[in-house]
């Protein structure tokens, strides 16, 4: 499936922002997005299109945004999404997968150039980052045993222990509602932990339940409740003057997604449904 080219102006931007190169980036092991490492070394957009890849960090244990599939290769919605952005800036996709908590701090320092990895929006996310137009929604789900009957609305969290990476979105809300959230790696660490009893209750995405269930039909699990508010789902970049460029193509690319049906298309191959739309 192709996409539209990023438009002249973006090109037309970054050919302009080449100017004030320092030098081309070098990577090593997937680790490097920048051969000083410096976050502040010009415009990314330029530095991107000149080494001829913009590299993408996600978890690649988070399925269906990001995972390996039966013959281990990476897939999900997101690793399609970055795909076809790549595609639309002409250059190369090279994804670097390391856990959550990780993946902000490596995008702070310079090490990959952008995140795609079902990152919802927060305040606290936007004071440290400047993100793309969202382009997808989440609704949280509590996870539980299905013999729970314990916690039925999100105030039950009060004083329960749940499993989520720190710094996730999931964490934040459950330690809001007064759950005790254990820190845990990855999603199928959190599933062990609440299959064996160990904790009381999971906070994740609707759609990943689902997925879950689907790929493990006889696990002894139910949603519990779901969160009323919605989350925006979007692209965090470094904030600064370097990535403008770069986010406005982003932007644009999505824009293009969302016009041509794309980015529904691939919500619907991945989730079953729509998660595209705001509503």
């Amino acid at each position: 499936m192709k996409f539209p080219k990023i438009t002249a102006f973006f090109i037309a931007a970054a050919m302009l922002g080449m100017v004030g190169l320092t030098g081309c980036s070098s990577q090593s092991g997937g680790a490097s997005a920048q051969e000083d490492d410096s976050p502040e070394s010009g415009d990314l957009l330029s530095q991107i299109q000149e080494r001829g890849e913009i590299i993408i960090a996600m978890e690649g244990t988070w399925a269906p945004w990001t995972y390996h599939d039966e013959n281990d290769e990476l897939v999900g919605f997101d690793v399609e999404v970055g795909q076809q952005i790549a595609e639309a800036l002409g250059v190369e996709a090279t994804f670097v997968e390391g856990e959550w908590d990780g993946l902000l701090a490596g995008l702070d320092a310079g090490r990959y150039d952008i995140m795609i990895n079902g990152v919802d929006i927060t305040e606290e996310r936007a004071d440290a980052y400047d993100f793309s137009d969202p382009y997808a929604y989440n609704r949280t789900a509590v996870i539980v045993s299905a013999d729970n009957n314990d916690i039925t609305s999100m105030e039950d969290l009060d004083g329960k222990h749940t499993a989520n990476t720190i710094s996730s979105t999931y964490a934040e809300v459950a330690e809001q509602y007064g759950a005790e959230v254990t820190g845990v790696d990855d999603l199928n660490q959190t599933f062990e932990l609440l299959l064996s009893g160990r904790i009381d209750a999971t906070l994740n995405a609707e759609v990943t339940y689902y997925d879950y269930m689907e790929a493990h039909p006889d696990a002894n699990l139910k949603i519990a409740c779901l969160d009323p508010e919605a989350t925006e789902v979007a692209i965090p970049f470094r904030k600064g003057e370097e990535t403008a460029s770069l986010r406005e193509a982003v932007n644009q690319v999505l824009a293009d997604m969302r016009e041509s049906g794309a980015l529904t298309e691939l919500s619907e191959k991945y989730f079953g449904t729509d998660i595209t739309q705001a509503e």
